[in-house]
């Protein structure tokens, strides 16, 4: 699938099949995730791979909108790292949830690339789920959960939708 194919058709898929993400596949995700654009290219996330069936299940008890994980055979949590951040401009900027964003765009329309399902659950900025995360990954203070990537193979076809709205385009000006 060539990239504006997989832009274009990528859809939020939340029914999957109970065949296992090979782990080639789920490096390919992380691959294309950790090739976004970061401020400074300070490159400040961290992901974590979830597949312990248990973690999946614990997660639909405290996150609101995660009924798929009960099927979903894996998941990929996008974390900030602090840490990670050496310039203090990107730091005091908050640069780092536009990187985070991006690398999680990209981790979505490369599994829509390769025949995977994934949609993506908010975490940040609501402090309980960011919290509860932190709690179930073991993650130290400065790690921040930042979104959660339900992955799959689809057990559903959606069609594309065609989003283009030209009302929402301004030229120089207002």
């Amino acid at each position: 699938m060539d990239a504006m194919d997989a832009i274009l058709s990528r859809r939020s898929i939340r029914k999957y099949t109970d065949q296992a993400v090979p782990e080639e596949m789920i490096k390919a995700l992380l691959e294309a995730a950790m090739m976004a654009p970061s401020a400074g290219d300070q490159r400040p996330w961290l992901f974590v791979v979830i597949d312990d069936r248990r973690m999946l299940d614990e997660i639909t008890t405290f996150h609101p909108y995660s009924a798929m994980l009960k099927e979903a055979p894996a998941a990929i949590m996008v974390c900030y790292d602090q840490q990670l951040v050496e310039l203090e401009i990107v730091k005091k900027e908050l640069w780092w949830i536009q990187d985070c964003s991006a690398a999680t765009e990209n981790l979505l329309i490369a599994a829509n690339a390769t025949g995977l399902g994934a949609v993506w659950l908010g975490v940040y900025p609501t402090e309980d789920r960011v919290a509860r995360f932190r709690e179930l990954i073991g993650a130290p203070e400065h790690i921040v959960p930042f979104a959660l990537i339900s992955i799959g193979f689809p057990a559903e076809q959606k069609p594309r939708e065609d989003r283009y709205d030209e009302s929402k385009i301004r030229y120089n000006q207002w």
